[in-house]
């Protein structure tokens, strides 16, 4: 099988926790978080064009070409290094839209390091983060390949080792729109800036937080019902701006026995956790 014949993975990731700094100028918040890759993914295939045209087999139900972040990813590598041939993008589409699991920007940074790959544009890992950061503050963890410490906007990344673990993730049937969260007024922004000796202290003591919940919570009431049947499981957090929430479990059985107690209302699914990216060899 060729490169181009290939199924290439993109997976999704939790925020194991997320703490509001500040408000740049700009609007942009300034915020610290840990990344985690789990092995929950979407997968592209990529198929060349002779007319330099770049295009999608299947677009995205409810998602404008101009803003699906596949097209845009694959327009700005164009554009950076003036390659001049064209590729239709297929997505086979497992992660939760609007869940705070980060398919979209999962989905751009999968693009951006493939046709690296493919078109044989030679850019460095580095290079490929600093076009990354202008789809999305979170397409730069994808591409940097590894769990991470993040602080900025999310693209200060410090790679974090993790110890094994898996996730029992729910899927409530909402979509909570991230620019919505973050300018809600009620939304705390004072969060004391922590070291990454503190995270690894806080993932001991249960002691981090996700400052988007409560704002969630409040404003999508099945959000706060799945939060509140997880707790009986254990510590429960929100992922990024939302909607989905997930608990932590030491081994798989674990999680999948947690699983099986699930509602018939309630969606969810178990994923383990991944030590890097199944695409970071691209970039080395």
């Amino acid at each position: 099988m060729s490169d181009w014949e290939q199924a290439w993975p993109a997976p999704a990731k939790l925020n194991l926790f997320l703490h509001v700094t500040g408000r740049r100028a700009d609007g942009y918040h300034t915020l610290q978080t840990a990344f985690r890759l789990i092995d929950l993914s979407d997968t592209l295939r990529f198929s060349a064009r002779a007319d330099g045209n770049v295009t999608l087999q299947r677009p995205l139900a409810g998602v404008p070409p101009e803003q699906d972040l596949c097209l845009r990813a694959a327009v700005l590598l164009k554009q950076a290094t003036g390659h001049q041939g064209g590729v239709q993008i297929e997505l086979d589409k497992r992660i939760p839209i609007g869940g705070g699991l980060g398919g979209g920007s999962s989905d751009a940074a999968t693009t951006l390091v493939v046709l690296n790959y493919l078109w044989r544009l030679g850019l460095k890992r580095g290079e490929l983060q600093q076009l990354a950061l202008k789809l999305g503050a979170d397409v730069p963890l994808f591409v940097f390949g590894e769990n991470a410490f993040a602080e900025g906007v999310g693209e200060q990344l410090t790679p974090l080792v993790l110890p094994a673990a898996w996730y029992l993730v729910l899927v409530p049937p909402v979509r909570v729109p991230t620019a919505a969260v973050f300018a809600a007024p009620e939304l705390t922004r004072e969060a004391k800036p922590i070291r990454i000796t503190a995270f690894f202290d806080g993932l001991k003591q249960r002691a981090l937080r996700n400052d988007l919940e409560p704002v969630v919570s409040k404003r999508y009431p099945e959000v706060a019902r799945h939060l509140a049947w997880l707790q009986q499981h254990g510590e429960a957090r929100m992922t990024g701006s939302g909607a989905c929430v997930y608990a932590e479990f030491f081994t798989a059985s674990a999680a999948h026995a947690a699983h099986a107690q699930l509602p018939r209302a309630m969606r969810g699914f178990v994923a383990g956790g991944l030590e890097r990216h199944p695409l970071h060899r691209l970039t080395e």
